[in-house]
């Protein structure tokens, strides 16, 4: 299940995304517009920026604003950096892999091989859409 902490990051980047000339948005305009907690969203804010999705501009004017093109960025980076691995148990994950410790055999699992069919389907979704197709559909 998606977190709301990915969620809300979402939701705020579509937000910005849809700024006209990527003007910086205030953190309690997103959160008044997305019906988020400000100090929730902050901390969220805060993460994207760190991961390079965002710059903040201090002072009159100032906010949040995206630093690349939306379309320039990939939901399968935005979840990656706010939920951590796609795949849904570690023995299939391609960034985060860990052998399960009650599996003696990954050829031999059924769980691994359907989870295998799960990420890669998840992947694809996530790969062909980017914030500008967000953006477009709300």
């Amino acid at each position: 299940m998606l977190s709301k902490k990915t969620k809300y990051g979402i939701k705020a980047l579509s937000f910005m995304a849809k700024q006209p000339e990527r003007k910086p948005v205030q953190t309690s305009e997103i959160a008044r517009s997305e019906n988020i907690s400000q100090k929730f969203l902050e901390s969220i804010l805060l993460e994207l920026r760190k991961s390079g999705f965002l710059g903040a501009k201090k002072g009159k004017g100032g906010g949040y604003y995206l630093i690349k093109e939306p379309e320039d960025i990939k939901m399968t980076s935005v979840i990656r950096v706010l939920e951590g691995p796609i795949a849904m148990v570690p023995c299939v994950s391609l960034n985060y892999y860990e052998k399960c410790s009650d599996c003696a055999s990954e050829e031999a699992c059924s769980v691994h091989a359907l989870m295998i069919q799960v990420r890669d389907v998840t992947l694809k979704v996530l790969g062909d859409n980017t914030l500008a197709d967000l953006a477009i559909k709300e």
